[in-house]
């Protein structure tokens, strides 16, 4: 067995998050109440408190299924497993396809869930770099170098976490070739189609381009329901027994509620008005960030991502990004992810699809310290 590796991101957030002032640390769009979720769902709140709290069918009742299959070309109840989170999905999907032997591919910065996963099964986990110089696209060579025969997982966030940008159509066909290459699947985690910055079309996703995918999403991102915590996967009836049978094992199902919540936000009514309030969120936000960013000229600078609610920020500072990140922290009580979280040095993941007069007020702290550290404090 491998040395067993700590998840970076998620152990930074759940050390440091809870009680922060302003918490710029998370990866999705600011999140709503219940009594918001039910307005724009047009939940009727006495048949949704008659709920039994109950187990419900464990692989996903079949409104929800239907309702999550009806977002993929081709799909159908059967193609679909409700999971606890998209994290839950990206467990089973490395517990159940990786064989002894097998390598799995990832793409950095990324998040690293399923890899990490694979790492700790004992698998290899080979790297492939996103050129930060050529707005994060993928290395071609990189990647055709780290394929092989015993390739059984290309792993892919799009949009992409942390930088939020979306592959290209010629980088979906580098992956897409590559995989046919070796028989390797293509899980394709793809919790932000939806958040898009500069349109209303939702990011294709991967299902569809290719006999061998599995595409993973959940309620949390664009939907800003992280609290649900449910998530489903998408893949081949056939293999779908396989990851039910584990699913037993990890978590037995998502929560009643948490389904009955989730089919209604997916009603395509109400889909669209919970995307579009994500979308304003993240527009908006997005602008307020680089207007705050401008206020030390030269020193930071980001590829303005194409979705998501976050940026992954570059700045030119004498600090690394711990040291710039413990620092916010300690003297601001402004919290945010540094790169080295993600392998990537010089840059912060920084969420600002969040309320605007508290999105401005963080940023003046962090421009008061950059201003401290930049004089010599």
């Amino acid at each position: 067995m491998s040395t067993f590796k700590a998840f970076a991101v998620e152990q930074y957030l759940s050390e440091l998050e809870h009680g922060v002032q302003y918490n710029f640390s998370e990866s999705g769009v600011h999140p709503m109440s219940y009594a918001e979720l039910c307005d724009l769902a047009d939940i009727d709140r006495d048949a949704l408190f008659a709920t039994l709290v109950d187990y419900p069918q464990v692989n996903g009742n079949q409104l929800l299924r239907e309702r999550i299959a009806a977002l993929y070309p081709q799909a159908n109840a059967d193609n679909v497993l409700v999971t606890v989170g998209a994290t839950e999905a990206n467990t089973l999907v490395a517990a159940t396809l990786l064989e002894p032997g097998d390598n799995v591919i990832r793409f950095r910065p990324t998040y690293e869930q399923l890899a990490g996963n694979a790492h700790n099964l004992g698998f290899e986990v080979r790297t492939v770099d996103m050129q930060a110089s050529h707005d994060w696209s993928i290395d071609e060579a990189g990647l055709a170098a780290a394929v092989d025969e015993r390739t059984r997982v290309i792993h892919v966030v799009n949009p992409n976490n942390p930088t939020g940008q979306v592959l290209s159509d010629e980088d979906r066909e580098l992956i897409v070739s590559a995989a046919r290459s070796v028989g390797a699947w293509i899980v394709a985690d793809e919790v932000y189609s939806g958040t898009e910055r500069n349109t209303d079309e939702p990011t294709a996703s991967f299902w569809g381009d290719y006999e061998r995918v599995i595409a993973i999403n959940s309620m949390s991102k664009a939907y800003g329901l992280p609290g649900l915590r449910l998530g489903w996967l998408v893949a081949t009836e056939s293999l779908i027994p396989d990851f039910w049978r584990r699913h037993e094992y990890a978590s037995i199902t998502a929560t009643m509620m948490s389904m009955h919540l989730a089919a209604a936000a997916l009603e395509p009514a109400a889909r669209d008005a919970i995307t579009a309030r994500a979308r304003r969120l993240i527009r908006r936000g997005f602008e307020t960030l680089q207007e705050q960013l401008a206020t030390h000229p030269g020193v930071f600078s980001v590829v303005p991502p194409q979705a998501s609610a976050m940026s992954f920020v570059k700045f030119d500072l004498p600090v690394d990004s711990d040291t710039f990140a413990s620092r916010l922290l300690a003297e601001e009580d402004v919290l945010l992810i540094p790169g080295s979280r993600f392998g990537v040095e010089g840059h912060f993941r920084f969420s600002s699809a969040l309320p605007d007069e508290h999105l401005r007020a963080g940023l003046e702290r962090m421009n008061g310290l950059t201003g401290r550290i930049l004089n010599g404090g």
